[in-house]
């Protein structure tokens, strides 16, 4: 027990004092901050610049929420920003003027009127659907359920006359174009299928109607197929199958 008693004794007794530590530690630190920031030279005046001598700015020359223009769009970009405005309406790129649905309305409403050519050969299609929907409807409430001969009569009517008149014609013409004419011109034939909703066509006066209506209508179409095609002196040939084609039509009308 001795000789464990003399260890602690020894232990406990050092000469290590934490004291001179914290005070040895702290003076070496200032040591190297003085030899660190005593080779600067304070006296020399720092590198700012004096406020006078600091560039004016240029001022703001824009308006406000109007920021200046700092590029220049490339030549494909500027035909695509202003691609937008030079586009054609929907209604004219889709061939529907309803301008000139109104005046091929009034030149068959007029047999009288001179039809111009430059405006009946556009193939225009919207006008003559609305009219055969019409007089199909028109049908229908005669109690004449008649869609299918309708549309299935217009079609072989359409290609016939149009082979007839690229026989007969020096132009040609094309399919929409004879189909445009042959839909507007039935717009007299409307007129009779509602006739035929208020009373009998099988009388004498149903048959006086139904014959001046299909000479309405075939005199119509000749009349624009002569001066959309430049045949003078043909419109009898023209008026006439153009009669047989109304002629059915006036039959669907009437039975």
């Amino acid at each position: 027990m001795s000789g464990f008693d003399n260890f602690n004794t020894d232990f406990y007794q050092s000469s290590y004092s934490v004291d001179d530590q914290n005070q040895a530690g702290y003076g070496n630190t200032e040591n190297q901050y003085n030899k660190q920031y005593s080779q600067y030279d304070y006296s020399q005046p720092m590198g700012y610049p004096s406020p006078g001598m600091m560039q004016p700015q240029q001022p703001y020359t824009g308006q406000i929420f109007q920021p200046t223009q700092t590029y220049t769009p490339s030549p494909s970009q500027s035909m695509y920003g202003s691609s937008f405005d030079d586009e054609p309406p929907l209604l004219e790129e889709l061939g529907i003027n309803f301008d000139h649905i109104w005046q091929k309305t009034l030149t068959v409403l007029h047999p009288m009127k001179v039809a111009d050519g430059s405006i009946m050969n556009e193939t225009d299609l919207a006008g003559p659907m609305v009219f055969c929907l019409a007089f199909g409807a028109t049908l229908l409430l005669s109690g004449k359920i008649q869609f299918g001969y309708v549309y299935g009569i217009s079609a072989i009517g359409c290609l016939g006359m149009y082979c007839l008149l690229n026989l007969m014609s020096m132009t040609g013409v094309s399919f929409g174009c004879v189909a445009s004419v042959l839909g507007y011109c039935l717009l007299p034939m409307i007129l009779l299928s509602s006739f035929g909703v208020i009373f009998s066509l099988q009388g004498m006066m149903g048959v006086i109607l139904t014959a001046a209506i299909i000479g309405w209508c075939s005199f119509s179409a000749s009349k624009i197929f002569i001066s959309a095609l430049a045949m003078d002196g043909q419109q009898l040939l023209v008026a006439y199958p153009c009669a047989l084609l109304y002629g059915v039509f006036a039959l669907i009308s009437v039975f």
